[in-house]
């Protein structure tokens, strides 16, 4: 099936848990359909050509670069956002570790970061510092030099593997 740029197809996915649907041009980039037809603003928009990062959002559980992927192209699927992360006002661990690590300072990236961050932990809950820097190597922050994400991720791997032997 061909498709032109202006032609406009119906879209049906789930983002956060809540399903959406509209008709969208054939064009239309999956991080637009989230900040503007979803109303979730957390996905940033920084390169537009996949190169920084910033729009990861996980697709079907895998990080996925928004601003390359078309609306159409998920269809069906499930899509996570940030603002998936928190419980209401409350960070997750996370979150939390960024914050207590200082791996933000503007927060343009951030979301991204945390998307990454997240799926590689819900991949692998006790990475190594070797693999922390391998996963988010993807993504681009200009202003907190990466130390202090790379703290974060492994304070949260820490508690998380905490929070797990808590549990047991």
């Amino acid at each position: 099936m061909s498709t032109t740029p202006e032609e406009r197809l119906d879209v049906s996915m789930t983002i956060n848990g809540s399903r959406y649907r509209a008709t969208v041009e054939a064009r239309r980039t999956l991080a637009d359909f989230i900040r503007e037809d979803a109303q979730l603003p957390g996905t940033k928009l920084g390169c537009e050509h996949g190169v920084c990062g910033a729009c990861t959002v996980l697709l079907d559980d895998l990080p996925a670069r928004s601003c390359l992927t078309l609306a159409v192209q998920a269809e069906g699927r499930q899509i996570r956002t940030v603002e998936s992360l928190a419980d209401g006002q409350e960070l997750n661990h996370l979150q939390r570790a960024f914050r207590e690590q200082h791996g933000l300072q503007c927060g343009f990236c951030t979301a991204g970061f945390l998307m990454t961050a997240t799926a590689l932990l819900e991949e692998n809950a006790t990475p190594t510092r070797e693999e922390i820097v391998e996963t988010m190597s993807g993504s681009l922050c200009r202003c907190t030099g990466y130390q202090t994400i790379i703290s974060a991720i492994e304070q949260a791997a820490a508690e998380g593997q905490s929070d797990t032997e808590d549990d047991q």
